[in-house]
């Protein structure tokens, strides 16, 4: 059986102080039901001391979040560590963190303290915290600028105060795998009660090495990483929870290691925590990002619907996603190109396939992004464009705050003008309720979405508008510099769309 490397989990702590990733109470408590439906071993729901507002929120974490342990951050001082306890006393797993720097730069210039008073206040803090309960974890703030055998003398010492918990905090991103690997086989020969405590590690991305270091402490001893969902934290962040965790599970035979974690709850709480605080991973995250399991090379495609451990070490299941992603562009090949067709359901002799596809090449140097609609029209025929059944000849509207939202549009249907007065919620709304009634559209609006092209207050705004009816779904792009037009643009581009679409063939199995 593998060993395990507990994960604690910081995001509520040292990924919430970062800017932009502020959570309100509620918001934290949601996290942390998260956490615990992904099975972190511990949750460092914050820093109790810091404010009423984060005092309550880690309170009523302790109170309601059941299975990780809930863990309260305080510094070395008894005020620190009552406060802290006074938060997390409730939890049925409770950890006192406290922390001290140790490098000199701190001792100089922070706290104004020689070796020895910093010492004293370690083994006091570990003390007071012992007081409460049997699991404490001492950190020492900016470890990987410490001298090492300054850090064996304090680490010793916590041990026999009653840690049970040791972390050597990399606090600014300094260290590389080279010395912080070594640093911590270090540690773990020269402190004479490791066998007490646990070796853990936190580290931060200044230069973009914080899972690296990770993964290098954990060879050489570390068996608990502290980590944030997404890698926010602090600056650049903190050791990303996701690509520690996938790194040991796909690289288990190498490393001989496995955590608790439920994989396949990666995903859904990167999610959950990019729709809380509204801001995305970039597409080129690793593990979660929204091109990690997405495919548009050719021969990766091939590769791929050929044997998927051609070109991924990863099941999307893994952490949650439900397949590969294959992006129809310019660098796509046959095969994928045949099997979305496929899926579509046409069936196309070779000599078809082959015609679409040069088709669809020549489409894609033009268009960035290819949509099912265009390969429909390839497939009939139509490449650039689709028959307009309806025409946008004008829309008038009215809106503002002592204003109901009023919209006039004009369509000429089938060489046939139409005039239609709608009033709506908005004046998209309105417009979209005129083209509605004007086409005698029964089905639905799926997606509706807003993109400025250029900057300034005169850019060009683009719309995709997503209509679905009778199982079929198409799709309509519209730009202009006016919102309002580009909307109706967009609607009547996909009810265009929608009413050329051919009868879709069953596939043949």
């Amino acid at each position: 059986m593998n060993e395990i490397v507990k994960i604690f989990d910081t995001t509520l702590r040292d990924g919430e102080q970062s800017p932009g990733y502020s959570m309100d109470t509620g918001e934290k408590i949601r996290m942390a039901q998260q956490l615990a439906r992904l099975h972190v071993d511990i949750i460092e729901a914050g820093f109790p001391v810091a404010s009423q507002g984060d005092f309550e929120a880690v309170q009523r974490i302790a109170r309601e979040v059941v299975g990780p342990a809930i863990c309260g951050l305080s510094r070395a001082n008894t005020g620190d560590i009552d406060r802290c306890w006074a938060a997390i006393k409730d939890a049925k797993k409770a950890r006192i963190h406290t922390f001290i720097a140790t490098s000199d730069i701190h001792l100089k210039y922070k706290l104004r303290k020689s070796r020895e008073e910093v010492l004293d206040d370690a083994i006091k803090a570990v003390r007071h915290a012992k007081r409460y309960t049997d699991d404490v974890e001492f950190s020492a703030e900016d470890a990987t600028r410490s001298d090492p055998d300054y850090l064996v003398k304090v680490f010793t010492a916590v041990i026999e105060a009653g840690a049970i918990t040791i972390n050597v905090p990399d606090t600014v991103g300094y260290t590389v795998p080279s010395e912080y690997g070594p640093l911590i086989a270090y540690l773990k020969k020269n402190i004479s009660n490791i066998q007490k405590a646990t070796i853990s590690v936190h580290c931060h991305n200044d230069l973009g090495l914080a899972v690296a270091n990770s993964l290098t402490a954990i060879e050489n001893g570390a068996r608990q990483a502290e980590c944030t969902i997404n890698g926010i934290g602090e600056r650049a962040g903190n050791a990303s929870m996701e690509e520690i965790v996938m790194a040991l599970k796909v690289r288990k035979e190498k490393l001989g290691l496995d955590t608790n974690i439920i994989t396949e709850q990666i995903y859904p709480t990167s999610k959950l925590l990019t729709h809380i605080t509204g801001i995305s991973v970039q597409p080129n995250k690793a593990i979660v990002g929204a091109n990690a399991f997405a495919h548009e090379s050719g021969i990766h495609q091939d590769g791929l619907l050929k044997e998927e451990r051609t070109y991924s070490i990863m099941k999307p299941s893994d952490i949650g996603l439900t397949e590969h992603k294959y992006i129809l562009g310019k660098h796509s090949g046959r095969h994928a190109f045949k099997a979305r067709l496929k899926g579509m359901g046409f069936n196309l002799s070779e000599e078809e396939v082959e015609l679409a596809f040069k088709k669809f090449k020549e489409l894609a140097d033009r268009k960035k992004s290819i949509f099912e609609e265009d390969l429909e029209a390839i497939v009939t025929g139509l490449v650039r464009t689709v028959p307009e059944t309806y025409v946008l000849e004008s829309v008038d509207v009215q809106s503002g705050t002592q204003k109901k939202p009023k919209a006039v549009v004009v369509v000429k249907v089938k060489g046939k003008k139409i005039k239609v007065t709608e009033n709506g919620a908005g004046p998209v709304d309105a417009v979209f309720k005129a083209l509605k009634k004007i086409s005698k559209f029964k089905g639905n609006l799926e997606k509706f979405t807003v993109n400025a092209v250029t900057g300034g207050t005169d850019a060009q705004g683009e719309t995709m508008v997503e209509l679905i009816e009778n199982g079929k779904t198409s799709r309509g792009v519209g730009s202009h510099t006016d919102i309002i037009v580009a909307s109706a643009k967009a609607y009547i581009a996909a009810l265009n769309r929608l009413v050329s679409q051919p009868q879709k063939i069953s596939p043949q199995l």
